[in-house]
């Protein structure tokens, strides 16, 4: 780069320019973004959710070919 070429914007000046303006730009929505709590009660949360005897799971064995 030649030294009178002092009015240009230099690549790497651009893109600081730009990253720290995304930057400032994510911040305010990741401050602003609540919490919430879990909506299930403690018995929801126990209870059995794998069912070995279902549908999708009788497929994914016969179609990945495992040993029965």
């Amino acid at each position: 780069m030649r030294p009178d070429s002092k009015s240009k914007i230099d690549r790497r000046d651009l893109l600081r320019v730009l990253g720290a303006g995304v930057g400032a730009a994510a911040t305010p929505v990741a401050l602003v973004a609540e919490a919430h709590a879990d909506s299930e009660s403690n018995e929801a949360k126990r209870k059995a959710r794998y069912n070995a005897n279902s549908e999708d799971v009788k497929a994914f064995y016969r179609v990945n070919e495992y040993p029965k």
